[in-house]
């Protein structure tokens, strides 16, 4: 039986209506806009449920400080897997039907405590691949959640990365197109403000990218000594090794990064450079401004 013109084009029209349905099923729910996925402020209590990987180490700061760097020297150590840039935190848990969260909260599961096992599943499954034994994990963005990640690993362990943050407005400003200096200036102020608070509250190692640079071998050591492992001379020869992609979203991926050897930092900003708003936190993890 032959269809007319008018009749096919109803199927055809029914075929890609369907198609569209079924994206939509498929497609990952969007959040409001209210609902900022770059902000976790409160600080949840500890969860008590065991983890696979019971002690991460967690690399805290700003974007552009360099992070990509110190993870491709840490991922070069023969026992240390530093993965690209895992975003877990992006990661979310909605249950499909109401009546699952009275069914898992009969557990002690909830959404939170859902997602906080996905992310150390993921973390496993990275440290089980690479046949190493501790695990780095370095989005920037985890900054912003700290307590999350405090609450769901209490035996987590942190590298705080510093660099001067005129540097880091100044790096952005490169990098990003259509950047507008007074907003990077307020994303690089609120970063310095969640990283202080997190160096407050957790222990952990404080470096900073300068020192990186100009001494990557002491640095490298005292990283080494923090998270009781011999240091490695050929961790400096990153270049040697397949670190995984370099690109956005991944971490930096900058020529100087692909170059396979650490570069020099440029010239800390002049005193008269550094944005009002940035002064006190450069003074406060001692950088001259004057």
């Amino acid at each position: 039986m032959s269809l007319n013109p008018s009749s096919k084009h109803k199927v055809k029209r029914g075929i890609r209506r369907r198609g569209e349905l079924l994206a939509a099923a498929l497609r990952p729910p969007r959040r409001p806009a209210s609902e900022d996925v770059s902000a976790d402020v409160d600080e949840p209590s500890p969860s008590p449920i065991p983890r696979l990987v019971e002690s991460p180490v967690f690399l805290l700061c700003s974007m552009r400080s360099g992070s990509t760097l110190l993870r491709v020297l840490l991922d070069s150590h023969p026992r240390i897997r530093a993965p690209h840039e895992l975003h877990l935190r992006t990661l979310r848990v909605r249950p499909s039907q109401d009546f699952a969260t009275d069914v898992l909260g009969e557990i002690g599961l909830d959404a939170a405590e859902l997602e906080y096992m996905l992310w150390d599943r993921v973390l496993h499954y990275e440290l089980e691949r690479s046949g190493k034994e501790q695990v780095v994990e370095k989005t920037p963005s985890n900054t912003l959640a700290w307590p999350r990640l405090a609450a769901a690993w209490p035996r987590a362990r942190y590298l705080f990365l510093l660099r001067h943050p005129a540097a880091v407005v100044e790096s952005i400003m490169m990098r990003r197109a259509g950047a507008v200096l007074d907003e990077v200036v307020q994303e690089v102020l609120r970063y310095a403000e969640r990283l202080d608070a997190a160096r407050q509250r957790l222990p952990g190692l404080t470096v900073r990218y300068e020192d990186l640079t100009e001494e990557p071998g002491r640095v490298t050591r005292e990283i080494c000594s923090y998270l009781e492992v011999d240091w490695e001379p050929s961790m400096l020869d990153y270049g040697r090794l397949d670190h995984g992609p370099y690109r956005p979203v991944f971490g930096d991926w900058s020529d100087n990064l692909r170059s396979g050897e650490v570069q020099a930092a440029r010239p800390l900003p002049r005193g008269s450079d550094v944005p009002g708003e940035l002064r006190a936190v450069a003074a406060r993890w001692g950088y001259p401004i004057a």
